[in-house]
């Protein structure tokens, strides 16, 4: 467009100059420049690139034409204008952390659970827009959708389906299912205005400080219930063991009173004699009444 205005103003100079007949030789410089400049310049309006990743939407004196333009180089209206937008997943993440997410300051979202209490909420969502749905997105909304659309539309959605669910299910075991239930609330109001939405992050939930304390005095009370029952288990297996192993000495003894006749313990008697005949010692033995024997040792 500035080559087409130059090539403007070159020609009315040279127009301007042709009637000074001093300076007349110019004009036709100036006219020839003037030419070339709009040439230039109707070219360069008429050849339009898209980079991978993009489309174009073209507009036309303000009005936004229907049809896209799509990667590569094209040739169009050389008064028309074209906006192009990004086509690949785009990400917006509002947090509580300073400067992680698309805000520099807080922009946790904070709402309200079933039980009244405040819950603060961290969240990225992950969406695309659809390629022919663009030049309405533009028509109705502008090129600032993420503000308009996605940011508002996400904090609205996610405080009203919070609603459904106290802090403590929110935090622990609902989280997924809430997620879930935000996620499709979302997707049909995003395909509604041109956008695809692929993926939504609750990347995290913080409690009050006085929930916080209840839930971890009954994490606290578990542990010291599971610890309790692993030390009675314990005992309770070492008892066990216990009385086995007296079982087993008393049946022992048992099989062993049982299996020793009168018979078999003087034949063991007579093993020992024997045994003792054969010591280096000298010894003396006597035989007594019961046949129980005196053992005299001659050498002391």
């Amino acid at each position: 467009m500035a080559f087409i205005i130059l090539g403007i103003l070159a020609l009315i100079a040279g127009i301007v100059l042709q009637k000074n007949e001093q300076v007349a030789p110019f004009a036709k410089v100036a006219r020839l420049v003037a030419v070339l400049l709009i040439i230039v310049g109707v070219l360069t309006k008429s050849v339009v690139q898209i980079n991978a990743g993009q489309i174009g939407v073209k507009t036309l004196f303000g009005k936004v034409q229907n049809d896209v333009l799509h990667s590569g180089l094209h040739f169009i209206n050389p008064l028309m204008e074209v906006l192009s937008l990004d086509i690949k997943t785009q990400n917006y993440t509002m947090s509580g952390v300073q400067d992680e997410g698309n805000r520099s300051a807080d922009d946790a979202i904070r709402v309200l659970t079933a039980d009244g209490l405040e819950v603060t909420i961290d969240l990225t969502v992950l969406y695309k827009l659809l390629p022919s749905e663009a030049p309405k997105l533009v028509r109705e909304t502008g090129e600032d959708y993420k503000d308009k659309i996605v940011r508002p539309l996400t904090r609205t959605k996610i405080r009203d389906n919070s609603v459904y669910y106290d802090a403590i299910s929110l935090y622990s075991s609902k989280r997924d299912e809430f997620q879930q239930r935000i996620f499709k609330s979302i997707e049909d109001d995003f395909k509604k205005r041109g956008l695809i939405l692929e993926q939504l992050l609750v990347r995290n939930i913080t409690l009050p400080l006085s929930v916080k304390a209840t839930i971890e005095q009954k994490i606290n009370a578990e542990q010291d219930a599971q610890k309790m029952q692993f030390v009675l288990l314990k005992e309770k297996q070492e008892a066990e063991r216990k009385r086995v192993e007296a079982q087993g000495i008393a049946d022992y003894q048992r099989i062993i009173n049982i299996g020793l006749t009168d018979q078999q313990l003087q034949y063991e008697q007579i093993k020992a004699y024997l045994e003792l005949a054969k010591s280096p010692n000298s010894k003396v033995i006597i035989m007594g009444k019961g046949n129980a024997p005196v053992i005299l040792d001659t050498k002391n």
